[in-house]
């Protein structure tokens, strides 16, 4: 089971959605009780949709189950000073010249339109283990891209 990097907003944001997941199960076994009790089954179109519902909020509930039994809270780790890791923000210059700020989060959290990149993404897999003011050439999916590591602090 792979580890899952989370912060603590991130750790209870999934803790609530198992809540809502598991209220959500329990009423579908209200439904599929009700819908059993209409007769045929190979008919009931209630009982088909609820049991197929059922699976996937199933599904859903065992995912975010494995996530949070694997989860590493990223405020309780050991991260370096001064070194690009999970749980830092980083400042960027590319070869445009241009300034960009990320924070560097596991895959669950990843929102770049927030400035939150997973350390999974072919940017934040190329920064990871540098140091501020080192220069480093990244493979993105576009073609390599040369960024200058200004400034590296802890997020959390």
């Amino acid at each position: 089971m792979a580890e899952t990097y989370l912060t603590r907003a991130g750790h209870a944001k999934l803790q609530e959605d198992l809540k809502g997941l598991m209220k959500q199960k329990v009423q579908l076994s209200l439904d599929i009780g009700e819908a059993r009790e209409k007769g045929d089954l190979k008919e009931n179109a209630e009982y088909h949709s609820a049991k197929e519902k059922m699976g996937e909020v199933m599904g859903r509930i065992g995912k975010i189950q494995d996530k949070l039994q694997s989860a590493k809270i990223i405020e309780e780790m050991d991260i370096p000073k001064d070194t690009v890791a999970i749980g830092t923000t980083v400042d960027l210059e590319d070869s445009d010249g241009d300034f960009v700020e990320y924070a560097l989060v596991g895959e669950d959290e990843s929102d770049p339109n927030e400035g939150k990149i997973s350390v999974q993404s072919p940017l934040g897999a190329g920064l990871l283990g540098r140091k501020s003011k080192e220069t480093v050439e990244i493979q993105l999916p576009n073609g390599p891209r040369t960024f200058k590591i200004l400034k590296v602090a802890r997020t959390v």
